[in-house]
């Protein structure tokens, strides 16, 4: 295993940056926040609000993902852990619209109503055994990391501070088109529910045209509902019209470089067998997160994945460090 680690301070190398495709036009109405359902790791002292560690899934993950990491980072630290279900995501609230600042208006709308202090929020792609092509597809666009760099720089935490240390896992805060092989699987979820399937075999097999690796097929098939007596067909706990109308929104980043920063503790954690973070992005990085630092893990784009033990003692150290 290699590890690379390096803090990124001005001057370092600046590559182009990819150009940003043209500003949107977005409602400036504020979108109705939700309660977001969550689990809880509290530590033996009782401690249920300082220095909380607050997890976010990536797309068509859940809370439920987290589960072992949660109760790892609890025991280690000694500190309170929360992993949410974002909206349209595992057991909250289905609501529109579906974009970061909504998502983040909920995160925030959860870290005050809990009335948590000192707080890391982490974002993570999807903690799942997926292979890079489901990776590639899903986590390079709409994640728990792009949620929480969106919850940074919200205009609240400059007020209210109760934000203290971000952790980045491979993604960068950068504006891309999204695969049109992610409408691809969501036709194919949505095909699953129109045949009034029974069986979790048959839904399996006919994912099969719109996704042909299993294990990607295995991980849609996380979001069906149990089938029983009283509803027997299978059915997607995720709102998939609401996620197709969404793929839009889904590759864009609500702020680009220069419109706001946050100056806390920030750690990124990148693959260095992936390209999601590259010379290309480093430059919006530093612009959003000026105190950075970038650590390297010999992995792919799945690195909590790849090197489990690395990246939770990367990830413990931070929150030591900084706290």
């Amino acid at each position: 295993m290699t590890l690379l680690r390096f803090t990124l301070r001005p001057p370092f190398v600046r590559g182009p940056v990819a150009r940003l495709p043209t500003r949107r036009l977005i409602s400036t109405s504020t979108p109705r926040v939700v309660d977001l359902d969550f689990a809880t790791q509290v530590p033996p002292n009782g401690n249920t609000k300082d220095g909380a560690l607050v997890i976010l899934h990536g797309l068509l993950g859940s809370k439920r993902n987290f589960t072992s990491l949660a109760k790892m980072f609890m025991k280690n630290l000694n500190i309170p852990v929360y992993s949410l279900d974002l909206r349209n995501h595992g057991t909250s609230p289905h609501v529109e619209p579906m974009t970061y600042p909504a998502m983040a208006n909920d995160v925030i709308h959860f870290l005050r109503t809990h009335s948590l202090s000192n707080i890391t929020l982490l974002g993570h792609s999807m903690y799942v055994p997926v292979l890079n092509m489901l990776l590639v597809v899903f986590n390079e666009y709409t994640r728990g990391g792009k949620v929480a760099m969106s919850v940074a720089l919200h205009p609240s935490q400059s007020e209210e501070q109760t934000l203290s240390r971000l952790i980045v896992a491979d993604v960068a805060p950068t504006r891309a088109v999204l695969s049109s092989e992610f409408k691809t699987y969501l036709d194919g979820m949505k095909r699953v529910e129109a045949l009034e399937l029974r069986t979790r075999k048959e839904a399996m097999a006919a994912l099969e045209d719109y996704a042909p690796d299993p294990m990607l097929r295995q991980f849609l098939l996380t979001n069906l509902n149990p089938l029983t007596q009283s509803e027997p067909y299978a059915k997607f706990r995720v709102p998939l019209d609401t996620l197709s109308a969404a793929i839009p929104e889904i590759g864009w980043f609500p702020y680009a470089p220069g419109e706001r920063s946050w100056t806390r503790p920030t750690l990124f954690i990148k693959g260095s067998q992936s390209s999601y973070i590259n010379k290309h992005s480093l430059e919006p990085m530093e612009s959003f997160f000026p105190n950075l630092e970038l650590e390297t893990l010999d992995a792919g784009h799945w690195v909590h994945g790849d090197r489990p033990l690395e990246f939770k003692k990367l990830v413990e150290d931070f929150i030591q460090k900084h706290s």
